[in-house]
């Protein structure tokens, strides 16, 4: 059976994309892909307040994850903290919360996929995951500059 996120996560969702992602990337999704992704049924999704824990019914959210599992293996599809609650360890609470949700799930390794100069890289890194391998000028950013894509992975039962 199909859960589908409440609107008002969706919502909530939106408001950091927004917020968090530079439009000179194009990293931003639309409303219906974040709805038509989460309706997929293996796709999950982690709201975080500023308190550092999971964002409670009707709370404003500072940072979320999507991700998508297939069989024990799972991709961050996106992840964002909203920019004026960045270096406040809300990154890494929330890569934490992805990786204990992964692990109940089954899963056993996650992967994620950034745009080579991303600062987020030593989040990444500080969190366990590490590079595996490099996809040569995947990102076009508006201007038409391509940017390579870099592949990460993270062992859970390694953390």
């Amino acid at each position: 059976m199909i859960h589908f996120a409440p609107m008002d996560d969706i919502d909530r969702i939106m408001t950091v994309m927004q917020a968090a992602f530079d439009p000179f990337y194009s990293e931003s999704w639309t409303r219906a892909q974040v709805e038509n992704t989460l309706a997929l049924g293996n796709c999950h999704y982690t709201l975080i307040a500023e308190s550092g824990e999971a964002a409670a019914d009707g709370e404003q959210a500072v940072g979320f994850a999507l991700t998508r599992s297939v069989v024990d293996e799972e991709e961050l599809l996106l992840f964002a903290v909203l920019p004026q609650h960045r270096r406040r360890g809300l990154g890494s609470a929330l890569l934490a919360m992805v990786r204990r949700n992964a692990h109940m799930r089954g899963i056993k390794r996650i992967f994620l996929e950034m745009r080579h100069g991303n600062t987020a890289e030593s989040l990444y890194r500080s969190n366990g995951f590490t590079p595996i391998g490099q996809r040569p000028k995947y990102y076009r950013a508006k201007d038409g500059t391509k940017i390579d894509a870099i592949t990460f992975s993270l062992d859970i039962d390694a953390h």
